[in-house]
């Protein structure tokens, strides 16, 4: 078998695996596919988005933590053993 028969041949595969993959995978992974994902949950939503805001507040304050000269680091970890 030549590469060119070889291509067609692995183009020919593809494409029938899509179509099949299309037609007996179900409504839920045709409307992934073009781009309609389900409604998610509005408390789990809601939950990560405050869990993602707790985590930004932690990275500024690291972020800040890491960059401050060392006398104002040592002090702004004293003041957070404090709190």
């Amino acid at each position: 078998m030549n590469p060119f028969e070889m291509v067609v041949l692995i183009v020919a595969i593809v494409t029938i695996g899509r179509v099949l993959s299309n037609r007996y995978g179900g409504k839920d992974q045709r409307r992934a596919s073009k781009g309609e994902l389900p409604a998610a949950d509005s408390g789990e939503n809601m939950r990560l988005q405050s869990e993602v805001a707790r985590l930004n507040d932690r990275i500024r304050v690291l972020e800040r933590l890491a960059t401050d000269p060392a006398k104002r680091l040592s002090d702004e970890i004293e003041s957070l053993k404090n709190d």
